[in-house]
């Protein structure tokens, strides 16, 4: 008797799948190779390319920050299904791996697998077909990937931090993990929504059937929603998959020598998916095969190979074992490669179009807060709102915008302007008793479409060393970007053009190496004039205050209930502002949480208003103003609550956790009117 083999190729690209996804991930790309761009766990996941496609076909528009890319790994995904089979699930899925990891581990921990009947079993599978609608509903209807919420994968990936519902991934992936390591391959038959879609694909010939009765309706005038078609994918595959279960068109199956089989159930005793594979005759048509090839290694007559036509099983070619892994690899390298070929517009709206009308299209690019569907659909409706503008097509691969618009009502150097927000960049805050005053100089530049360029162009500054304070931008053509810098900084306008041309970004990270991220800003000229500027006028030109002003009930003279602004409630009456000064204050995640804070706030008598400002020393500031009958020390308490009291509608008050900390009590004084 012989010994059974080794299946590499499987473990080569499961193991070496799982180390990539780790290598990039965990940030250690980015260190060893700075130009690398930060990796999106869902960048291939071919599930969201398949929802996405979905929900392009049904809404014109792409979910999330979906590209070609992921559309084309979903088409490959399907290719590999009907042409060979579950290839995907074999050799690539990480979810697949860690099954195939927890099996092994029962065995050398010696913990009986669970085996789960007939009955049990065809009921079980009907759960992925659900999970799948529901996923696919509600992807398709928000245009968001609805699978974030509790892809076990995704998760665990984005270290429980991402778009995800906790107790749906703590669920997922406690499933994943204990249900795996007590029955073979739990996720992968009974839950995950993707192995729904790729069982349904087995049977493509009913779909196909189902798609032509389709269309045939509808030229009958007989329409039905998508939803409906959504469903009876979903039911159509699940009674597939129980009744029948044996797709015979794949090209691909494992094929049995019978002459030579001994029977000795080696083979499907090594089946991840418990398949009894020493019962099958001449081939392996089960809907759950993946040609995962662990079988053919199991098999110590090599009586079992990879092949096409069960009329040459007895052929024995040992270099079978490689295709299904070739094919994986392939598949995917020409999903990328025509993923990068082609890009689908993530929104193509239009409005407004009267019969008659001839428009033109202007393209913008790079445009880089363009980056999903609902940053897509905040720039359509800033563009809705300009004149002559009737169409907006985003692309978020390339962060690319194109505009149709009447040229008899605008030109493009108009709707430049309206794309364009002026920004300013501060690079150091200067000491006013140093420093009191600063010099400022005019560049004139170009490719500086998005307000994110400055932030980019003041961070290349930065890298210089040179007494260089800050940026402040103005639309003009070329644009304005006025420098603010140290009176006695002496820079001509080589300096200038040589940083502002640069290609490259190099930005040092946290735990050494250096982060390189590309630009492309051109230089066109320094302008001659000059000047100066008080350094506290600077300091107010790049504070971006934040102002929260409640409203309260009030019974009038006349005894009605009324709802005016507090602060002229309490007009002509003793003022004061609580005083918290930290210089952190102006950091994007503090001044998100203040809304909230003014909220928790505003249900309490006397309190007026939250300011974030820079106070008269120029230092940023929480300034808390009331009035009587609230005190500095009830401001203080209330701010220093584990739990705020957050009103988001009359019937919907919610009791959450503090969104900031405070460490060092206040200050109080007066309320001067401005």
């Amino acid at each position: 008797m012989k010994h059974s083999r080794s299946n590499w190729p499987k473990n080569l690209l499961q193991w070496g799948t799982l180390a990539a996804l780790i290598f990039f991930l965990s940030g250690l790309a980015g260190k060893l190779f700075p130009k690398m761009d930060a990796v999106d766990p869902e960048r291939l996941c071919p599930f969201g390319g398949l929802q996405a496609l979905a929900t392009f076909f049904q809404r014109g528009s792409l979910p999330c920050s979906m590209s070609s890319l992921q559309i084309m790994m979903g088409i490959a995904l399907a290719a590999a299904v009907i042409l060979f089979s579950k290839l995907f699930c074999a050799y690539l899925c990480p979810v697949g791996t860690v099954e195939d990891l927890l099996i092994r581990l029962r065995k050398a921990l010696k913990i009986k697998t669970v085996r789960v009947g007939t009955i049990l079993d065809k009921i079980l599978r009907v759960v992925k077909y659900g999970l799948l609608f529901w996923i696919v509903y509600m992807t398709v209807t928000s245009s968001e990937l609805f699978c974030k919420n509790l892809d076990p994968y995704y998760a665990v990936a984005t270290g429980f931090k991402g778009e995800i519902t906790l107790w749906m991934s703590i669920v997922t992936v406690g499933i994943v993990i204990l249900l795996g390591l007590l029955i073979d391959r739990f996720w992968c038959k009974y839950v995950c929504p993707l192995g729904a879609i790729s069982n349904t694909l087995k049977f493509w010939v009913w779909l196909v059937v189902l798609a032509l009765v389709w269309w045939v309706l509808s030229l009958l005038g007989v329409h039905f929603s998508w939803v409906w078609l959504l469903g009876t994918f979903c039911v159509a595959g699940y009674l597939l998959e129980i009744v029948d279960g044996r797709p015979k068109l794949e090209a691909l199956r494992i094929l049995k020598d019978e002459d030579a089989c001994t029977h000795c159930g080696r083979c499907s005793k090594a089946c991840p998916y418990g398949i009894d594979i020493s019962q099958s005759e001449g081939s392996v048509t089960n809907v759950d095969c993946t040609l995962c090839g662990e079988c053919v290694a199991a098999c110590p007559e090599q009586v079992l190979r990879v092949g096409v036509c069960p009329s040459n099983a007895s052929k024995r070619r040992n270099w079978a074992k490689f295709i299904p892994a070739l094919l994986a690899v392939l598949l995917v390298a020409g999903a990328w490669w025509a993923g990068t070929k082609f890009e689908l517009p993530t929104i193509n709206e239009t409005w407004g179009i009267e019969d008659g009308m001839k428009l033109e299209t202007l393209k913008i690019s790079p445009l880089k807060s363009v980056k999903c569907y609902g940053s897509s659909m905040a720039f359509k409706a800033r563009m809705e709102k300009v004149k002559g503008v009737h169409g907006v097509k985003t692309y978020v691969g390339s962060h690319t915008v194109e505009l149709a618009y009447d040229p008899t009502q605008t030109t493009e150097d108009k709707i430049r302007e309206e794309v364009f927000t002026p920004s300013h960049f501060r690079i150091w805050t200067p000491d006013p008793e140093k420093v009191p005053e600063l010099k400022w100089v005019t560049l004139r530049t170009e490719k500086m479409y998005d307000k994110l360029d400055l932030n980019y162009l003041g961070l290349q500054f930065r890298t210089t060393g040179k007494s260089i304070f800050g940026l402040e931008s103005e639309y003009n053509c070329p644009l304005i970007v006025r420098v603010y810098m140290a009176p006695d900084e002496e820079l001509d306008e080589a300096w200038f053009k040589e940083v502002v041309n640069r290609k490259v970004l190099a930005m040092p990270v946290h735990g050494g190496g250096v982060k390189e991220t590309p630009v492309d800003f051109e230089f066109v000229r320094l302008d001659p004039d000059t000047g100066t500027i008080p350094v506290a006028e600077y300091l107010e030109k790049m504070f971006d205050p934040f102002t929260a002003e409640v409203n309260g009930k009030f019974t009038d003279e006349n005894g009605e209930t009324v709802v005016e602004k507090r602060k002229d409630h309490y007009k002509g009456q003793p003022q004061y502002i609580y005083e918290i000064v930290n210089q952190n204050y102006e950091k994007p995640i503090i001044k998100r949480a203040l809304p909230f804070l003014s909220n928790h706030l505003s249900t309490h008598e006397g309190f007026i208003g939250l300011y974030l400002r820079l106070n008269k020393d120029l230092k940023p500031a929480l300034q808390f103003r009331f009035a009587e009958p609230m005190t500095g020390d009830e401001i203080w308490n209330l701010i220093t609550q584990e739990k705020w009291t957050i009103t988001y509608a009359k019937d919907d008050v919610r009791e959450e956790n503090a969104r900031l900390s405070f460490e060092e009590p206040g200050t109080v004084y007066p309320f001067e009117e401005e």
